[in-house]
């Protein structure tokens, strides 16, 4: 009988010692949060420059802890893989609540609620750079390439249309993903880095970023490597960043704030049908994840416009929590950009 137990015994202790893999709903720290209150609107601040080839910008957002809202700070960061491209997670409302999708790294840029982080984060795909074949090509209209020697830049300009809503649902962002951002849903997904996620955590413990300490002006908006909040480039919000919006606490959200071009409000990318580049990831001007090469063209995401279409158009109140990204979508990093410091939230 002992040894009959025994046997039973030994698989299931083998299946215990297999490593378990990063899985895509795990895709951010704040996975499966639900709470009724908004976001604050999202903070203004300058790029940091581009600390060497080969970094992408992930943009900061507010995450929920404890002691409520906390920020994150955007930073550059390596991808997991060549060809993979940084969805950003956002704040949705639905059922009641407003949840938090985590971001993804993956070959096309998937839905992101319609949020405008700037940077060539427009609401709707991604102008900040490309892949094409190895290689990520930069665009230094949309972001901060600064003085790092770097061969592989294009110049796209792009259209600035800000709005500093951090959420999507009633009074705040009216966006549904496109047809390319829900065929984006189905690609294979990495989780975000350990890198980012220490990032995250480092964040939650800092005093300095919690909303009810900053009132929507975090001291350290940004940061030119993770988990950097102090010293050379880290860079402070500034501007006035406004209370939250949504259905809790009134109707509508903060209106448009435009600033200006790069430099001075953080570009937005934002594609019409038939707009050179805007195709989405994988279509003839896209690059889907390291595909044919294309000037304005944008890797494995394309720009934005996914879905044939342009900008985000009605309503998706998130669904909630589960970390995963809910409505499909992808988005890549923004790394790279001109000598300029372009600005934008997050």
């Amino acid at each position: 009988m002992r040894n009959q137990w025994l046997r039973s015994l030994i698989p299931a202790i083998s299946l215990a010692a297999l490593p378990v893999l990063p899985t895509v709903s795990h895709a951010g720290i704040a996975v499966g949060v639900s709470i009724n209150i908004a976001p604050p609107v999202l903070p203004v601040y300058v790029q940091p420059p581009l600390p060497a080839p080969g970094y992408m910008w992930t943009p900061g957002y507010w995450a929920y802890g404890d002691d409520g809202y906390y920020w994150v700070p955007g930073t550059w960061v390596q991808p997991p893989s060549v060809g993979l491209l940084w969805t950003p997670g956002y704040w949705g409302w639905g059922g009641g609540v407003y949840a938090w999708h985590g971001g993804y790294w993956g070959p096309h840029i998937g839905f992101y609620g319609g949020v405008n982080y700037g940077f060539g984060y427009g609401g709707v795909g991604f102008e900040g750079g490309y892949w094409r074949g190895g290689s990520y090509f930069y665009n230094r209209a949309a972001v901060n390439v600064g003085g790092v020697h770097i061969t592989n830049v294009y110049n796209r300009t792009i259209i600035n249309n800000v709005n500093h809503v951090a959420f999507n649902g009633p009074g705040g962002i009216q966006a549904h993903a496109t047809a390319h951002e829900l065929a984006a849903e189905h690609d294979h997904h990495f989780e975000a880095t350990a890198l980012q996620r220490d990032h995250e955590h480092a964040a939650a413990g800092n005093r300095e970023l919690r909303a009810s300490f900053n009132h929507g002006n975090p001291a350290v908006a940004a940061t030119a490597r993770p988990g950097q909040f102090s010293g050379r480039g880290v860079v402070a919000a500034h501007g006035a960043s406004g209370p939250h919006g949504g259905p809790v606490a009134h109707g509508g959200g903060p209106g448009p704030q435009n600033h200006g071009g790069p430099g001075g409000g953080h570009p937005v990318a934002r594609n019409e049908p038939g707009h050179p580049g805007g195709n989405p990831g994988g279509a003839p001007h896209g690059n889907p994840g390291g595909g044919a090469p294309h000037p304005g063209g944008n890797a494995g995401g394309g720009h934005p416009n996914p879905g044939g279409g342009g900008h985000p158009q009605a309503a998706a109140g998130g669904h909630p929590g589960g970390g995963g990204h809910p409505n499909p979508g992808g988005g890549h990093p923004n790394p790279g950009g001109g000598g300029h410091k372009p600005e934008g939230h997050r």
